[in-house]
């Protein structure tokens, strides 16, 4: 990546891309290295392992909210969603799976009248969907999270708030526990800057 080659493709200033380079290094998202040019970013393990027991925290609240809260047309819609992310599982779009999931923990916050606990996670997560997006081409991965969807919403359909946190737990919590399978396959996509008694896995 380079300031040069981004103001010829985009047919901008230098200084709205100096700009953004900025932001994205402060995001810990690119390396700027000086004399050598400006490279992406490792994930870090510590804003990794933060990021995950934050969203962890905060969906815990919105699913209880929305399982006291959520009104039938609000659960209807989210079923609409566990639908649509079953079609783009079976048609292979990831991408479209991906906005559908999204939309999909947005209205939980939403009907547990907590839709700013979404922007918040929006906020934290920057790497954690970095490596959210490395799982995705796993085989049956989508078709996993669409059951697990499946089980969070029937659960809050039921007025049943300890098993729909249970449900979204064991979701949100396989990102952690399968990271040793993503690390083994793209061990240069990380940085290990955790504490020596430290782990993904430990919380």
């Amino acid at each position: 990546m380079v300031e040069k080659a981004l103001t010829e493709k985009y047919g901008i200033s230098r200084t709205p891309v100096r700009e953004a380079v900025l932001r994205l290094a402060e995001e810990r998202l690119i390396d700027v290295v000086p004399k050598s040019g400006t490279f992406v970013a490792r994930i870090p393990l510590s804003i990794l392992r933060e990021a995950l027991v934050a969203r962890r925290a905060l969906e815990e609240v919105t699913v209880r909210a929305a399982t006291r809260r959520a009104s039938e047309s609000q659960i209807m819609q989210m079923r609409a969603l566990i639908q649509r992310q079953q079609e783009m599982a079976d048609a292979g779009n990831e991408e479209a799976f991906h906005r559908a999931d999204e939309d999909f923990h947005a209205a939980i916050a939403a009907a547990g009248h907590f839709p700013g606990f979404w922007d918040m996670i929006q906020q934290i997560r920057v790497q954690a969907e970095r490596y959210r997006r490395l799982t995705l081409p796993q085989a049956g991965r989508m078709q996993l999270v669409v059951g697990e969807h499946g089980a969070v919403l029937d659960a809050i359909a039921a007025g049943d708030a300890d098993t729909a946190v249970a449900n979204m737990n064991e979701h949100l919590n396989k990102l952690r526990l399968d990271f040793s399978i993503f690390r083994d396959l793209w061990p240069n996509y990380f940085i290990n800057d955790l504490a020596a008694d430290d782990t993904i896995t430990d919380v």
